[in-house]
C-alpha cells in the first residue's frame, strides 16, 4: 500500500529556501543582476520592489517594468536565453527568492498547481505589455501617468493592493511613460491639488485617480 504524497504548497515553496533555491536581500539601488549577465535563475519577489531597465547601444536607458511582491522576473532563462536582457535594480529594501533554472523546470513539470500559477502570471503580464503598448500609442501623458501610478499601487489586485507606494522618482516615472520629468511634475501637482494623490516623498494613491484613466 503506497502512501499518498502530501499536496504541494505553492506559498510555502515561494516563502522558503531549499534545494535549488535561496533568498537574496538587496538594499535600495542595489543591482540584482545586470544586462549581459549569465541568465541562470528565475526570481520571485517576496518583499520590496525591482526596476527593470534596458540600455541601448548609444547608452540610452529605458525603464521597462516596475515589479513588486508576488512578481517573477528572470524567466527568460527558461526559454533558452543565455544572458540577461535587462538590468534589475532594487527600488526599496528587497527580498527575492532565487530559483535555479533546473529547480524551476522540475517544479513546473512536476507540480501542476505551481505551473498553473506561473502560467497565469505570465499570461497576465503579456496582457499588461500589450496594454502598455496601446497606452503609449493612444493615450495622453496625463492618462499614462495615472494608469502607471494605479498599476504600481496594484489597483484591482486581490492579493496585496497597496495605497502607499515605495519611493519612485519622477525621473523613473518619466522614463516609464515616455515623457519628461517636468511633465510628470506638472501632472503630479495637478493630481495632488485634485485630491487624487498625496505626495510627500512617498505617494499615497486614492481610488479617485481612476477617474483620470476612465475620462474621455
Amino acid at each position: 500500500m503506497s502512501l499518498r504524497r502530501p499536496a504541494f504548497d505553492v506559498k510555502s515553496f515561494l516563502d522558503s529556501t531549499g534545494l535549488g533555491r535561496k533568498v537574496g536581500k538587496f538594499q535600495r539601488k542595489e543591482t540584482v543582476f545586470a544586462q549581459g549577465d549569465s541568465a541562470k535563475s528565475v526570481m520571485y519577489i517576496q518583499e520590496g520592489g525591482v526596476k527593470l531597465t534596458v540600455v541601448n547601444e548609444s547608452g540610452k536607458e529605458a525603464v521597462v517594468a516596475i515589479l513588486g511582491p508576488g512578481d517573477f522576473f528572470g524567466e527568460g532563462c527558461l526559454a533558452g536565453q543565455l544572458i540577461c536582457m535587462a538590468t534589475a535594480t532594487a527600488i526599496a529594501p528587497t527580498t527575492v527568492l532565487v530559483i535555479e533554472k533546473s529547480e524551476m523546470n522540475r517544479v513546473l513539470h512536476g507540480e501542476h498547481e505551481f505551473s498553473d500559477r506561473f502560467i497565469a502570471y505570465m499570461l497576465a503580464r503579456n496582457i499588461r505589455v500589450e496594454e502598455d503598448l496601446i497606452d503609449q500609442l493612444f493615450n495622453s501623458t496625463e492618462k499614462r501617468l495615472a494608469r502607471t501610478l494605479l498599476l504600481l499601487a496594484r489597483y484591482g489586485a486581490q492579493d496585496n493592493p497597496q495605497k502607499v507606494l515605495a519611493k519612485v522618482s519622477q525621473e523613473t516615472l518619466a522614463e516609464m511613460i515616455g515623457t519628461t520629468r517636468s511633465r510628470v511634475n506638472f501632472f503630479m501637482n495637478k493630481f495632488r491639488k485634485l485630491g487624487f494623490i498625496k505626495y510627500n516623498g512617498e505617494i499615497k494613491i486614492n481610488n479617485s485617480l481612476l477617474s483620470v484613466v476612465l475620462h474621455d
